[in-house]
């Protein structure tokens, strides 16, 4: 009999049941792909992260994500999750930590402080595409249920990545962010064609003053119908809004916070960082806390 921890986390939140929950398997050593992908449709989560022993000097921990269909290279919110449980399993001062992901090899820094953990993230290499032809926008919007009055007309629809990619459409205002009713079967079928998974829907039109953008993201093509809150949908959102002259940065570096979640009653917020030289974005990280929902334990 082999015996597995579990974990519940929600992530970009200091408050159970909201942000973005994952699952957590700290241990993860000698479960099978196939296990891995068993235990994630199981707790169905958008995605569950499984930490494991390094394979080589150059990384101190792996850790392997799965939507409950798919495996996927990076996830924010479950790396936020995971290196949230290690750090209180393992009662961790503040410290970096060097993992090994399906993106790369990246550090993640553990942040202690008087209110608990604080992760973040470094995201893997910016990649744009190039922006979407009119017809294409057409297509995309449309299965989005948006009107072509309500894009954003500064934002080209176009494909980011740092290290799992989006489709990034901006639109004009909140209110049609929160009042969208997306035609999942139909992002499906565009996601195979042109070879991206998400969808991730912002706007800069925000009544806060300490939140630059809103955002929702839909991936139905690996299981996610919406995902409440996305790392990987905000960091590639902070590397576009550098490159196209949305949001300035200060002495080399733009920080912005973003919500998302609000739309379906899972609100939390991401914390985005863009190194920049010029105008020209670098380096992406995310930051965020998290607070555990429950702790159980899987027999195999």
């Amino acid at each position: 009999m082999r015996r597995y921890r579990i974990y519940q986390v929600d992530a970009f939140t200091t408050e159970k049941f909201q942000g973005n929950p994952a699952g957590v398997v700290p241990a993860a050593d000698g479960l099978s792909r196939a296990e891995m992908q068993a235990i994630a449709r199981e707790l169905n989560n958008s995605e569950t992260a499984f930490i494991l022993s390094p394979e080589a000097p150059d990384h101190e921990v792996r850790v392997r994500f799965f939507t409950p269909t798919v495996e996927v290279p990076s996830c924010g919110h479950a790396t936020i999750a995971a290196h949230y449980v290690r750090a209180v399993e393992n009662g961790l001062a503040s410290c970096t930590v060097v993992q090994k992901i399906g993106a790369g090899i990246l550090p993640v820094e553990v942040i202690r402080d008087d209110s608990g953990y604080r992760i973040v993230m470094t995201q893997g290499t910016i990649e744009f595409s190039e922006p979407f032809s009119g017809v294409q926008v057409e297509e995309i919007t449309g299965a989005l249920g948006l009107a072509a009055s309500s894009l954003d007309e500064r934002c080209p629809v176009q494909i980011v990545s740092t290290g799992h990619s989006k489709v990034l459409v901006g639109i004009r205002s909140k209110e049609t962010l929160d009042s969208l009713r997306p035609n999942l079967a139909g992002l499906a079928e565009i996601s195979g064609r042109i070879g991206c998974n998400g969808y991730y829907v912002f706007t800069l039109d925000s009544d806060t003053a300490d939140i630059l953008a809103h955002g929702r993201m839909f991936a139905p093509a690996i299981g996610i119908p919406e995902d409440p809150v996305t790392g990987n949908a905000n960091g590639p959102l902070g590397a576009y809004l550098v490159k196209h002259g949305l949001a300035a940065p200060v002495d080399g570096r733009l920080s912005f916070r973003a919500r998302q979640g609000e739309a379906i009653g899972r609100p939390g917020t991401v914390e985005v960082s863009v190194e920049t030289e010029g105008s020209t974005p670098k380096v992406v990280s995310v930051a965020g806390r998290a607070v555990i929902v429950f702790r159980s334990e899987l027999e195999l």
